[in-house]
């Protein structure tokens, strides 16, 4: 007797795409030669999904719960995506942020398997033969999410090690917009790390040197834009966690140009102009009248200002008018025209010295309380990531500038939020509007049930990617962005007191099926749309069409 390769025996048992364990009928098992091979039950997919949801609650720690979801989507890719989908206001932070944070930081000592595509800066030559390599025509990629990983959000440079973060946004993406998962690519660009601590560990996989800037570093990035957009010419290309500086000058060289988008600048931005849309049609204003303070002016906070400013240009102001309303706060207080090495994705907002010459220092810094009572903002963000900066002081000044400010603490998690939304309640007496960056519980305040929005860029994102998708549009618009956030905003009515500002993260299906509508009608409108619908109706079809099912196909052998 002749012993053959049992990997031929079972491809199917080894193939994440068509496996689907003990959901194969009997009949099926024969045609594929695997009889015996697995328990004699014959599951539904219902009834996998909701076992595998007993054991995941068995786990004791959020970690452990990502390890055993990882490891379900190795062996069984649609099962993983119902169990997902399913329970998603519950896994989102499983599955990304924060949890995702903590997976990162042993990602090279756990290494298990990655589906992933590692492009080094040390071998740029490699970046068409590994992109290749995945087997996809120019047709069969839809999105393609890559990071670099210099800056992850509360935990910084972490290397070849922030790869889950491309795996992790590709899943939210596929459950809560139906991006098909056979249609992705999760791409990781090590240019080395500055994480001393990483570059000393003997089980580290990434590039050991120092992180590479400058030419070579622009080299590597125009490369794989390149390649990757001549491939896959219908690919959106979307970057996560990128630095500050590479992260705003990479978007300002390919966005006019390329299928692109930047999570962290357009989609952090756009989700909080959702926040701010809401809160007008309470207050009853534009955006031409909103005074601006962002407390952490970093990727996501000047993000978040571009958006805003450029709603104010939409309103009526000029982009003088518009930035002279908009004031960034970061490490060493205010931002000033005077301050050194300025970083330029601050430079546009920095406030000239003299206009503040006489306003109060504390060890020659301008702080937040201070730019708070001279500037009565109407919006007040916190991207800070420093829990507890906004103290009932800075709560209660902003109250007294304002009848109802918009208070939006969006760092996580709960560890590093500005303020917890009780606090925000309680210290404005209800007055303040409120959206906070963690999931929160509603709260009770004078005979008043709150319930308070997450601003989470999944309500936004997952939607503008299918629209995008859908439309084939040639690159992503300002019109597009807002259109989303519009979207978004329009699926609440926040008039009531006590009322969201933003709709709740179980229902992000419907929610991204409706942004994107919106967003292809926008891409059309923008004259960037490559595919067009004549009626609402055709539209809203090609969007149910688009959404990929978890559900098990018919088997073909």
């Amino acid at each position: 007797m002749s012993i053959s390769d049992p990997n031929t025996h079972l491809p199917v048992l080894r193939d994440p795409i068509r496996n689907r364990g003990t959901a194969f009928s009997h009949q099926e098992r024969a045609d594929l030669g695997i009889t015996g091979r697995l328990p004699a039950a014959v599951e539904t997919l219902d009834e996998q999904a909701a076992r595998c949801w007993a054991q995941l609650q068995r786990k004791s720690t959020p970690l452990e719960q990502y390890t055993y979801l990882e490891l379900l989507r190795d062996r069984n890719e649609t099962l993983y995506f119902r169990v997902l989908g399913d329970h998603l206001r519950d896994l989102l932070p499983v599955v990304y942020d924060p949890t995702v944070g903590d997976a990162i930081k042993d990602w090279s000592r756990d290494y298990r398997v990655s589906q992933a595509a590692y492009l080094s800066i040390d071998r740029i030559d490699d970046i068409e033969a590994t992109l290749q390599s995945f087997g996809y025509g120019p047709d069969d990629v839809d999105l393609v999410v890559c990071t670099d990983a210099e800056e992850i959000l509360g935990i910084g440079d972490w290397g070849v090690n922030g790869v889950d973060i491309s795996v992790g946004k590709l899943a939210v993406y596929t459950a809560a917009a139906g991006i098909d998962p056979g249609r992705v690519i999760a791409v990781s660009l090590d240019c080395g790390t500055n994480n001393a601590a990483l570059l000393n560990d003997p089980a580290y996989l990434g590039n050991r040197h120092a992180r590479v800037g400058g030419d070579r570093y622009d080299d590597f990035i125009r490369q794989y834009v390149t390649v990757a957009s001549e491939l896959f010419p219908k690919a959106l290309l979307h970057f996560e966690d990128f630095g500050p500086q590479n992260a705003r000058r990479i978007l300002d060289e390919y966005r006019d140009s390329t299928r692109i988008f930047n999570d962290d600048m357009q989609g952090t931005g756009a989700i909080v102009v959702a926040s701010i849309i809401s809160a007008m049609r309470v207050t009853g204003q534009t955006f031409a009248d909103q005074r601006l303070v962002v407390f952490g002016a970093g990727t996501a906070g000047t993000g978040m200002a571009d958006q805003i400013t450029a709603g104010m240009v939409r309103d009526g102001l000029t982009e003088d008018e518009a930035r002279a309303r908009v004031w960034l706060i970061d490490k060493h207080g205010l931002v000033t025209d005077d301050m050194t090495d300025l970083p330029n994705y601050q430079a546009a907002y920095a406030r000239p010295a003299g206009e503040v010459a006489d306003w109060d220092r504390k060890d020659d810094t301008i702080d937040l309380l201070t730019v708070v009572r001279q500037v009565h903002p109407t919006v007040l963000i916190g991207t800070s990531t420093v829990h507890g900066a906004f103290t009932k002081d800075v709560v209660e000044a902003l109250c007294a500038g304002v009848d109802r400010p918009v208070l939006l603490p969006l760092s996580n998690p709960t560890e590093r939020i500005e303020v917890m939304p009780e606090d925000a309640i309680a210290w404005s007496d209800g007055k303040a509007l409120v959206a906070v960056g963690i999931p929160s519980d509603s709260i009770e305040h004078d005979g008043t049930t709150f319930t308070i929005g997450q601003a989470n860029n999944s309500l936004l994102y997952p939607g503008l990617g299918l629209g995008t998708i859908v439309s084939r549009a040639t690159h992503v618009t300002d019109g597009m962005l807002l259109a989303a956030a519009t979207a978004i905003a329009d699926q609440v009515d926040a008039t009531a007191l006590g009322a969201s500002l933003l709709p709740p993260v179980e229902n992000l299906r419907a929610s991204s099926a409706i942004a994107a509508f919106a967003v292809v009608r926008a891409a059309a409108a923008d004259g960037v749309a490559t595919v067009t619908f004549g009626s609402d109706s055709e539209l809203t079809q090609a969007v149910q069409d688009a959404m990929w099912q978890p559900d098990y196909p018919s088997q073909e052998g």
